[in-house]
């Protein structure tokens, strides 16, 4: 059994050398000698890069996959399951959040039961200040609620363990917009949560703007029920508003009640204006949907792949 283990880099250089010693040990303990640890650089500005540079040199297990910008976590995630060679492949971010020690934890639970195919990370209470954990909260309860056919727990981690027939479906979704969570699920297999306790960075790169856009991305990536709420709130809009003109005309043929009052014309027209554009909002968002879909363009670009020496010759072996 060969196991690859992928983790990030994104302005890391404070974690990426304890990381490193820790997740090799505990990759020690699960496959001895048949591991390889593939650090992707999602264009860090700090010294991560450089310091992953010098591990590649002095173990011949590291690997660097090098890309050429920031692409974003979950995409840079993606990449690094391109580069795995393992049987089993472990996804975890190096930034000391989720334990590295947990990699065995993982693998025992996978033996246990070989019918498995994941074993991924479930906080049973998410870590965080009052409103990071609150807008956890709202993000996995609305998308949920409004996702047609895929599920996401809550509370759900990027640590997981993998084996290669999962890794390989899940990387034939082509999807140019990446929340990696929905796709996990999306590949189906027999997956099984397990319970972990993450640290609390207070430095996080997650800022309120990357949530945002993440949240944006992830309900309208993989959802359509927006779409066929706004015609149901058409509808609705109309049906009310005949329903009214009828009763101003009978109040005025059977009562002789004129309709009067700008104010209430004056709301209307701000609230079915504000509507409008709300709506086409919405359309919008999905029109650009499927506009990035359609250019074809890549996901990523790599720099280069430093592959680690134990490979490179496994490799040229075969």
């Amino acid at each position: 059994m060969f196991l690859s283990i992928v983790t990030t880099l994104y302005q890391s250089e404070d974690t990426v050398l304890d990381f490193y010693t820790r997740i090799s040990a505990a990759a020690q303990v699960v496959a001895e000698n048949n591991y390889e640890i593939i650090f992707v650089n999602d264009g860090s500005s700090d010294l991560s890069f450089t310091l992953a540079k010098d591990l590649h040199k002095k173990d011949s297990k590291v690997s660097i996959v090098d890309l050429s910008k920031n692409y974003g976590h979950h995409r840079a995630m993606m990449v690094g399951l391109e580069h795995t060679s393992g049987e089993l492949v472990f996804l975890i971010d190096s930034d000391l959040e989720e334990k590295p020690e947990e990699l065995v934890n993982f693998y025992k639970r996978l033996e246990q039961d070989q019918s498995l195919d994941v074993v991924y990370g479930v906080q049973n209470e998410r870590k965080g200040g009052f409103l990071e954990r609150i807008f956890g909260l709202v993000f996995y309860k609305l998308f949920n609620f409004l996702s047609d056919s895929v599920t996401i727990p809550e509370n759900s981690s990027t640590i997981r363990i993998m084996k290669r027939e999962y890794v390989n479906a899940l990387l034939s979704f082509k999807d140019k917009e990446i929340y990696f969570t929905p796709l996990a699920d999306m590949a189906g297999f027999q997956q099984e949560k397990y319970a972990i306790k993450k640290g609390y960075k207070k430095n996080t790169t997650y800022n309120f703007k990357k949530r945002y856009h993440l949240f944006i991305n992830a309900i309208f990536s993989y959802t359509t029920k927006p779409l066929f709420f706004m015609f149901y709130t058409g509808c609705l809009i109309t049906a009310i508003a005949i329903g009214y003109i009828f009763y101003l005309l009978a109040a005025y043929i059977f009562y002789g009640v004129a309709v009067s009052g700008w104010r209430s014309t004056i709301v209307s027209i701000w609230f079915f204006g504000g509507l409008s554009i709300l709506f086409l909002g919405i359309i919008s968002i999905y029109i650009s949907k499927i506009y990035t879909e359609t250019k074809n363009r890549p996901n990523h670009i790599v720099k280069k792949f430093w592959i680690g020496r134990d490979r490179a010759s496994a490799e040229e072996g075969a």
